[in-house]
């Protein structure tokens, strides 16, 4: 209480940051070819349909428990102490994602350098290193990459066999739909698109004011992160379709995925335009800003939540930031070696796919399960002045944790080999550890620790001593069924001395678990 919660100066900051948040490199080189490679438009089918049933539900879920309780990724488990370890399992992920993304952040920057050399140093062979094979800156570093996208989209649909190239992007192949890999492909693209799980939303939400309605953002943040994935794939198919014309193969010879899209096939293909050098550094510049906001909000989310869950290391803020980006970019240097492009390509493949959808489901069982639906929806009601559809429930409860099953046990078969597993489990294995840790402290039969250990703790609710005494004295009056309040209640309770009831007096009641 000593130190006030960082807010945002306005609702755009917390819109523009999650979207820069969301909004990366994979956008403009995952998505274009999965969609090519999945049935084109009939691709679109099972991706947004993921995007109504999971990938909306969840932002705003994430989102709710983030603001209410003004938590980062590992206090956000105060709902739930026994599920914490899924908040440092965030932490991890995120310290491993940054040592590598820094890296291929990097390689922007350098194509960036070369696009000032005449002729383009990719435009031909014979180079050295070829093989015989051949806050206010969120609104500068959003923007900018969709300017650049808007360009680069009117200069492709200009160039000869562009069309070409957005046909065989768009058109459906609509046999692709009885295929699961297409909609296994569809699901995974979307959750790791958008960012549930990571910390990033959760981290952006806790700075937002108490009484604001997410519930409008948590709809635009994926459906603007759709869209320019979509948009994107019209920049990258009418490039490639030129490039497709001008050497005389099929736009699928040309159409790669990953770092071979962006560093390889991309280039290649500005180095046929008129003025390469400057659409080649238009290019990489937007790269570059796509990827940074990312890093932005990937960094300040494990400082965010280390600072939250130990608030004495809050004044040390800023030196825990520089201390941890220099820690981490000296632990990047493993991926400038002779085989670090191998480690970064098995740290990008493989980090995230148990974590992630992992870290999601236990949310959702947090909150859903053993908080309760009924509590949440009151909490939401409280927070924001009006209450849930009570659509969300059901697609929290029965929906959500269905594709988030299909989402792991489809991304675990795509682990290889010993180190991959290793990767995947790294983060992952905080979760059964911390557990284990809290099952032991705890006092009583088996079933009496794992229920008391379920239970919030005392520092789960609203930060600000007004709006908890209000929130507390509610949850009081209401103890003998569901809670059924808004933010109009909050200006109806009179001050009450006895401020100090914990959520611990409250979840002793049988009710209320």
């Amino acid at each position: 209480m000593a130190h006030p919660p960082e807010r945002w100066g306005s609702p755009a900051e917390y819109l523009l940051s999650c979207l820069g948040y969301a909004v990366g490199i994979g956008n403009v080189w995952r998505f274009p070819y999965l969609c090519y490679r999945n049935g084109g438009g009939a691709f679109l089918v099972p991706y947004f349909l993921t995007l109504l049933l999971c990938g909306i539900p969840l932002v705003y879920l994430e989102t709710s428990l983030a603001q209410f309780a003004n938590a980062g990724c590992i206090s956000i488990f105060n709902i739930n102490p026994l599920l914490k370890g899924a908040g440092y399992a965030s932490i991890i992920l995120n310290v491993i994602a940054i040592i590598y993304f820094s890296t291929l952040m990097a390689y922007p920057v350098l194509y960036m350098y070369h696009s000032f050399s005449s002729p383009l140093p990719w435009k031909h062979c014979g180079n050295p290193w070829n093989t015989d094979k051949c806050t206010e800156v969120v609104y500068f570093t959003v923007s900018f990459p969709y300017i650049v996208l808007l360009i680069l989209f009117i200069r492709g649909i200009t160039l000869p066999g562009a069309w070409q190239g957005i046909q065989f992007y768009t058109w459906p192949d609509w046999r692709q739909l009885t295929e699961p890999k297409v909609w296994a492909d569809a699901a995974t693209q979307l959750f790791f698109s958008l960012g549930p799980g990571w910390g990033g939303l959760v981290c952006m939400a806790s700075f937002n004011k108490f009484h604001y309605n997410n519930l409008p953002s948590s709809v635009i943040i994926p459906l603007v992160n759709s869209g320019t994935s979509i948009w994107a794939g019209f920049v990258v198919f009418s490039v490639l379709g030129f490039a497709a014309e001008r050497t005389g193969v099929s736009v699928g010879q040309v159409a790669t995925a990953g770092p071979g899209l962006a560093f390889v096939t991309y280039p290649a293909a500005v180095s046929m335009m008129p003025a390469p050098n400057f659409w080649a550094f238009v290019f990489f510049i937007m790269l570059f800003f796509l990827g940074i906001d990312s890093m932005f909000v990937t960094i300040e989310g494990v400082i965010v939540g280390v600072v939250n869950e130990w608030p004495s290391l809050r004044v040390h803020k800023k030196k825990i930031t520089f201390v941890t980006c220099l820690v981490l970019c000296a632990c990047s240097i493993v991926c400038n070696t002779e085989g670090g492009l191998h480690i970064l390509t098995l740290l990008d493949s493989h980090v995230s796919i148990a974590c992630v959808p992992l870290v999601c489901g236990l949310e959702v069982a947090a909150a859903v399960y053993t908080y309760g639906a009924d509590r949440l929806t009151a909490d939401v009601s409280f927070m924001t002045g009006r209450p849930p559809h009570r659509m969300w429930i059901p697609l929290w409860k029965y929906i959500n944790p269905i594709i988030l099953i299909f989402i792991t046990v489809y991304a675990l078969r795509e682990a290889t080999g010993l180190a991959g597993w290793i990767v995947a489990m790294v983060s992952v294995v905080w979760i059964p550890v911390h557990a284990a840790k809290v099952l032991l402290k705890a006092k009583g039969s088996i079933l009496q620790r794992f229920r008391n250990s379920c239970k919030p703790t005392s520092d789960w609710g609203p930060v600000d001593p007004e709006i908890r005494a209000n929130w507390l004295a509610l949850q009081r009056e209401d103890h003998n069924g569901p809670s059924s309040f808004s933010m109009n209640d909050h200006h109806t309770i009179r001050e009450n001395p006895d401020t100090t009831t914990s959520l611990n007096e409250l979840n002793s009641k049988d009710q209320l678990f």
